[in-house]
Formats: C-alpha cells, sequence, structure tokens
C-alpha cells in the first residue's frame, strides 16, 4: 500500500508526459474524434484511439512502465498491458509482434512491438489500438453517453499526447 501512494503522489508533483505509441506517428496519425465514438461494433463505444500506420513499424511505450501482461485476444489480437508510475494502466492492441514480456521495464520511448492488424483489426488498415484505464477511477468524467459511467476509467489518450 505505501509504494502505491508513493507512486501516487510521485505523480501529483511530477506529472507523466506520454508520447504517441508508434515511431513517426504524428497527430494526423489518428482520428482525434475516435475516443468514444459510438456506436463501434460488438464494443458498443470506442474506448481508446487508433494510430494508423505501416505494417510493422515500432510500437513504443508510451511512459516509463512495467509489462503486466501480454498475449492474444479475439478482438484485441496481440496485445501488451502496461502499468506506469501514476497506477494507469496501458492498453497496445492489434500488434504484429511483441517485443517485451511480463515484468520488463520500460523506459518512454522504448520499443514493445509492431503495429499490425491482430485480432478484430484483421483485413483492416494496420493501425495500434491504444487505451489509457486509471485503477483510481475519476468520477468527474462519467456521463450519460453510452457507457458513460465506464469514463471514470477510460482516460482519452489523445488529451495526454498533447498535454
Amino acid at each position: 500500500m505505501i509504494v502505491v501512494v508513493l507512486l501516487y503522489s510521485w505523480n501529483i508533483f511530477c506529472p507523466l508526459e506520454y508520447v504517441i505509441p508508434v515511431k513517426n506517428a504524428t497527430e494526423s496519425s489518428y482520428n482525434k474524434d475516435s475516443f468514444w465514438y459510438y456506436p463501434w461494433g460488438s464494443s458498443i463505444t470506442h474506448k481508446g484511439v487508433d494510430i494508423f500506420s505501416k505494417k510493422g513499424e515500432s510500437v513504443l511505450s508510451s511512459s516509463h512502465s512495467i509489462v503486466l501482461s501480454t498475449g492474444y485476444g479475439k478482438k484485441s489480437g496481440n496485445f501488451i498491458l502496461t502499468l506506469d508510475p501514476s497506477l494507469k494502466l496501458q492498453y497496445y492492441a492489434h500488434l504484429e509482434s511483441i517485443n517485451t514480456s511480463k515484468w520488463k521495464i520500460h523506459s518512454k520511448g522504448e520499443k514493445i512491438g509492431s503495429v499490425g492488424n491482430t485480432g478484430n483489426a484483421n483485413g483492416k488498415p494496420f493501425h495500434l489500438h491504444f487505451s489509457i484505464v486509471t485503477c483510481l477511477p475519476h468520477f468527474w468524467l462519467m456521463d450519460t453517453s453510452p457507457h458513460g459511467y465506464l469514463k471514470s476509467f477510460y482516460l482519452n489518450p489523445i488529451q495526454k499526447f498533447t498535454e
């Protein structure tokens, strides 16, 4: 518990900076209105941002983080789940390849995978689906949109890139 409080306190005094997690990506590589887009297939609402790039482009750690899980899911395809010092989960999906492993610590900007179109992105343009999820709910972000209560957990990654 002490470690959690220290990490969270550290982030308050030293705010975490994020980078766009695809090498050479810019603001034109994603649709700034795609976060919380509705309707979004079986997911109902798009809870992240899709960053488009060429197949195999490097996927970068968006911040300093530790890898909690890697694997393959029916919707996500190849994925990586990390935890940053502010206790936020970062989710990278549809990867062509995974270049990390569980419990590995990464610096911001370090390569962790490559852009692909695995999972339910098969046959679609190559991209990285990227989400940020807080472990400590931000209740003030909830609204009446579809799945609006989940906004207390899913944070808009696009805002993090531009802060």
